[in-house]
């Protein structure tokens, strides 16, 4: 089984600043990250985090104390595609992260 790395870039969204990083995620060739891949990823970092918008990819802490009041996914880059934040980066994710049931 052959895996890719997918760097995860992202916003913070502080009180006076946005800052901006990046994660890593390694996934099964040909696979795309899960909801529970991107909550296991901001948890290593530190960040203890539910999923607010899955169609925009925000993610709210759920400590009541946190310094910073989101999270922003703006693109994900697997080494042979990149996908912005754009309606191609929308589709990609309504297909991996499981939430209602939808027509086939």
């Amino acid at each position: 089984m052959k895996r890719m790395e997918c760097i995860v870039h992202f916003d913070v969204h502080h009180k006076n600043e946005v800052k901006e990083l990046r994660g890593l995620i390694f996934l099964e060739k040909g696979k795309v990250p899960s909801e529970q891949d991107f909550l296991s990823m901001f948890g290593e970092m530190g960040y203890k985090l539910r999923l607010e918008d899955k169609q925009n990819l925000v993610f709210k802490p759920t400590d009541p104390g946190a310094d910073y009041s989101q999270i922003k996914i703006r693109r994900l880059d697997t080494g042979d595609k990149s996908y912005k934040e754009d309606t191609e980066l929308r589709s990609l994710l309504n297909h991996l992260i499981p939430g209602e049931s939808r027509p086939i």
